[in-house]
């Protein structure tokens, strides 16, 4: 604790020098610019899980908290904030330990000792239907009510990992045997399971990192431009029927720039037409709720040069942003569906 102490007392007086605030307004600071737009101003959660809960914090050390934050959850929304420095990432932990007064561990990296094929078994009956048959956690993300879903806590990916990096084996053991009041994560030994049951779990998950792999963003392009042999006119009406088509109900048609500019300013040769699949669009913000920066679905038409060019913006493109695999699946199929409005409007 001396040593901790210590330590806390050098960032304070590292970064008051360097900026002329205390230790704890710098790690607000860096919280809010950093972390707050998920997990909430106070830690309560939202896009991100909730921080603040007191049989979280007592359960995670600080080195656990850092790495999490240096490693990121590679395709699981919570990026790798490799940017910033040992320093800052502390005062971001030491801000985030504000959110509750209890009692948290020291980081014990003693291994258990146990069975994974046992433990394999123990799993599938107690884990899997929350975390996935290959850990690979729960479908959407962090915490929201404004939408129906089975549990109001995403499980996370065991098998990820940024998480088998930064989790200690006796974290683990302390979250199954204790539980996670606020979340559906219940304590196991109150269950029936034992000690050894426990850590034969923990001996199958350590499996994952067997089979663990980074995700990997598709590089392409970031815009999907056909040229129409039509006239700008024609063009669009061709988009409109092809949309409709497709089962999408049109929104609205406008100019580029209505609302930038005075009415009869508009330019008529750059038209923006406006469309939507509710179901799809339920479907996509159940997964990442930040989808709904780019939806609805849009398509520009421009006419240039004597040459009218039809685009739309590459969802496949700008899923990488995000940091989630299954948002990543969502995209491809909204890239899809755009090609096949492109190529029919200017066949």
């Amino acid at each position: 604790m001396q040593v901790r102490l210590t330590t806390v007392l050098l960032i304070g007086f590292l970064f008051s020098a360097a900026s002329g605030l205390s230790a704890n307004e710098v790690g607000e600071r860096l919280y809010n610019q950093h972390c707050s737009a998920c997990h909430g101003n106070s830690g309560d959660g939202g896009v991100g899980v909730p921080l603040a809960l007191n049989d979280f914090q007592d359960s995670v050390s600080d080195e656990y908290l850092a790495r999490t934050i240096k490693l990121g959850r590679p395709g699981r929304i919570m990026p790798a904030f490799t940017q910033l420095s040992e320093k800052e990432v502390s005062a971001i932990v030491e801000h985030i330990r504000g959110f509750s007064k209890v009692t948290y561990p020291a980081d014990d990296r003693t291994p258990v000792k146990g069975d994974a094929t046992a433990g394999k078994q123990i799993y599938e009956k107690n884990c899997a239907s929350c975390h996935g048959m290959q850990g690979q956690g729960g479908e959407g993300t962090g915490v929201t009510f404004s939408r129906p879903r089975n549990q109001p806590i995403i499980a996370p990916a065991l098998n990820n990992p940024g998480f088998l990096a930064a989790a200690s084996d006796q974290m683990m053991k302390h979250t199954l045997m204790k539980g996670r009041k606020g979340t559906p994560m219940i304590s196991f030994t109150e269950s029936g399971l034992t000690e050894q049951d426990i850590d034969n779990v923990i001996s199958y998950i350590r499996e994952f990192e067997k089979h663990s792999q980074p995700a990997t963003a598709v590089d392409t392009a970031a815009t999907l431009i056909y040229e129409s042999p039509y006239s700008l006119q024609e063009t669009i009406d061709s988009i409109k029927r092809a949309v409709v088509g497709k089962n999408f109900r049109l929104i609205r048609v406008q100019t580029l720039d209505d609302g930038y500019v005075e009415k009869e300013k508009e330019k008529p040769n750059k038209t923006i037409i406006y469309f939507c699949n509710f179901e799809f669009l339920n479907r996509a913000l159940g997964i990442d709720p930040r989808v709904g920066m780019f939806l609805p679905c849009r398509i520009t038409i421009v006419e240039k040069d004597n040459k009218v060019l039809v685009m739309a913006i590459n969802p496949l493109k700008l899923s990488k942003f995000f940091n989630n695999n299954e948002l990543e699946k969502a995209c491809e199929e909204m890239r899809k569906l755009y090609v096949e409005i492109l190529e029919e409007a200017t066949l």
